[in-house]
């Protein structure tokens, strides 16, 4: 009875890791989480509602940007943006927590936007103000589009949060002065001339022994 050894073959091109799919993806992720953190905190600047408040006889012009009406979605666009930068400092279990709050962060902005998208609270507390009437209203109230495009730009930061979920565990991490296992990496001194005294103090200002 003959026995058939088992010699491990090399991955053949289709079975190797393509190293260039984790460079496109980080690109990819790190592009769209700082354009939608931009186009969030752009958009939350602008003007979500208007209307005006009767005063003295006449009418007053209100408006409110959406910062004023909810400052959830600029708030959660900085913790996208520090969670993003997060995602390349850390390591295994670490970078998909920080992944998985990048994703949550973009969500979060995105529902709160489009909850806020109809709101009047902010108006009508304008128009106490203006009036000096705690049971005023705002009339004639109109909406804008700026928190659709405060939406659009938290879906791209969940969009890089599950690409960040999906291929992060191969992306690079920060710290390059450092092994895999943390420890820092051996610097070869360099050569010291004996008959030269200014390589000597050069060698003893980096902490080496010159006499070796």
């Amino acid at each position: 009875m003959g026995y058939v050894s088992a010699v491990p073959h090399p991955p053949s091109e289709a079975e190797a890791p393509d190293s260039s799919t984790g460079r496109r993806t980080v690109a990819v992720a790190l592009l769209l989480g700082a354009l939608g953190a931009t186009v969030v905190l752009l958009a939350s600047g602008r003007t979500w509602a208007r209307g005006s408040a009767s005063i003295g006889g006449g009418t007053l012009p209100l408006t409110a940007d959406g910062r004023a009406v909810t400052g959830l979605p600029a708030a959660l666009a900085i913790v996208g943006l520090a969670a993003l930068v997060a995602v390349f400092a850390v390591r295994g279990r670490g970078r998909l927590l920080v992944s998985g709050l990048l994703a949550l962060s973009g969500l979060g902005a995105a529902l709160a936007a489009v909850a806020a998208a109809d709101d009047r609270a902010a108006l009508d507390e304008r128009a106490a103000t203006a009036t000096a009437d705690t049971a005023a209203r705002v009339v004639e109230l109109t909406h804008t589009a700026w928190p659709y495009v405060t939406a659009s730009g938290a879906a791209l930061i969940l969009l890089a949060g599950l690409l960040a979920l999906r291929f992060g565990s191969g992306w690079p991490a920060m710290g390059g002065r450092y092994e895999r296992d943390g420890s820092p990496r051996g610097r070869t001194p360099a050569p010291v001339d004996p008959d030269r005294p200014e390589d000597l103090w050069k060698a003893l200002d980096r902490g080496e022994d010159p006499t070796r």
